[in-house]
């Protein structure tokens, strides 16, 4: 079991801990290296050991499970204080100063935790920053008399010869160099590196619903819990608000409207009526103090129990549990003028709840940048999908939901 440890920890990078590493990327780690031994685990028994008693096998599991967590959070999190007091530091410096190397500065600035010391940037430019250290040609002198451990790149302001000057310098004494691609340009698209012989080739990555797997592991999800959440929530919580909504205004219980789907196909989204009956419904959004949104209707979408009905549209295959929101026809079409890509969030199935909403990003559209970013962070979902980041946006959504949101109105 030790040897099995070795190998399937070795496969899943469960010892990769680096000092960027974020709090789900360890609970990923976790379940994944636990998910293979546990397997290995009971095969082992099943085969060799098969007189052995199955809750003793279970209970020797969890207390293996439960130490090695124990530990390996607390490793982390002691780490993190340790960085935080000014101890296990790395030295640091940036050379070129542009939009990508401006926010690692704020990130080595503002994370104590990481444990970076930042000394300044370089720049040909020339500044009149506090940190501003002097041009590139005088970094190298700087970087050797200030025992600098790491040095980061802009390659949108170093060019192909001053690259390979400093990559030498690097190997020569031993420091970590970190090149950073201009924000925007290609090098910030998904590519593994390969090896035709000598000769290095960029592939492009497909993105993560390209691959069927994906598709069935996201839909067998959302059926599951769809069916949950209408047995054990809907069953009870449907009659109780008909009661309480028809006892405020008059009209139905369930507010239909026809929404862009997959591909941009039509389908009828399904929520609980918040509103009096009105034919702005389908071009205005609702604003803050709308007086168009009754009592109860006010408490169900603070809360986003208004939403809740989309569980059968989840159930029927129009929409997911998480995906970008989708848009009412008229604002849809506006958007899709003023947003060049707009149309790629169209490539998966809308969502209860999604990426942009947990961002702080959901509610009215008060001006081009709220749309802008709201699609932003659709498509950055889109293309970086995976089954931990559809929980991670499910436990923030509750989470939001107890804690309340300036734009749930």
């Amino acid at each position: 079991m030790n040897l099995f440890w070795i190998i399937l920890s070795s496969y899943s990078g469960f010892y990769k801990i680096y000092r960027f590493t974020v709090f789900f990327r360890l609970i990923t780690l976790l379940a994944v290296q636990f998910s293979l031994i546990f397997l290995a685990y009971f095969a082992y028994f099943g085969i060799f050991e098969k007189d052995a008693g199955i809750n003793n096998l279970f209970g020797v599991f969890a207390l293996i499970f439960g130490a090695i967590a124990v530990f390996k959070f607390f490793s982390f999190y002691l780490l993190k204080m340790v960085r935080r007091s000014g101890k296990d530091f790395r030295n640091v410096v940036v050379l070129g100063l542009d939009q990508t190397t401006e926010r690692l500065i704020k990130l080595f600035d503002e994370r104590k935790d990481l444990g970076y010391r930042y000394f300044g940037f370089f720049s040909d430019k020339g500044s009149s920053e506090e940190k501003y250290l002097g041009t590139i040609k005088e970094s190298r002198e700087y970087i050797m008399l200030n025992h600098i451990d790491e040095i980061y790149c802009s390659l949108a302001a170093l060019d192909k010869e001053q690259i390979k000057l400093f990559t030498k310098f690097a190997v020569k004494h031993s420091k970590n160099i970190k090149l950073i691609p201009e924000s925007g340009e290609f090098y910030g698209k998904h590519f593994t590196v390969e090896y035709y012989e000598n000769t290095l080739i960029l592939n492009v990555k497909k993105l993560p619903f390209d691959d069927p797997k994906n598709i069935l592991i996201k839909r067998i999800f959302d059926v599951v819990f769809s069916v949950l959440a209408i047995v054990f929530v809907l069953s009870w919580l449907t009659p109780l608000l008909f009661i309480l909504i028809k006892l405020e205004s008059k009209g139905p219980l369930f507010f239909k409207q026809v929404r862009e789907g997959l591909n941009g196909e039509k389908f009828t989204c399904y929520k609980f009526r918040s509103m009096e009956v009105n034919h702005l419904s389908d071009t205005v959004h609702a604003t803050k103090d709308d007086e168009r949104i009754t009592r109860i209707g006010a408490f169900l979408r603070k809360t986003s129990i208004d939403e809740s009905p989309q569980f059968y549209n989840v159930l029927l295959g129009d929409m997911s549990i998480v995906g970008p929101r989708p848009h009412m026809n008229a604002l849809s079409k506006s958007y899709q003028k003023e947003i060049d890509n707009y149309m790629e969030r169209h490539a998966v199935k809308p969502g209860i709840t999604g990426l942009a909403q947990v961002s702080g990003y959901r509610g009215e559209v008060k001006k081009r940048a709220d749309i802008k970013n709201r699609v932003r962070m659709d498509i950055f979902y889109i293309e970086n999908w995976s089954f931990f980041l559809d929980l991670k946006i499910i436990i923030q959504t509750v989470f939001n939901v107890f804690k309340g949101e300036e734009k749930a109105y």
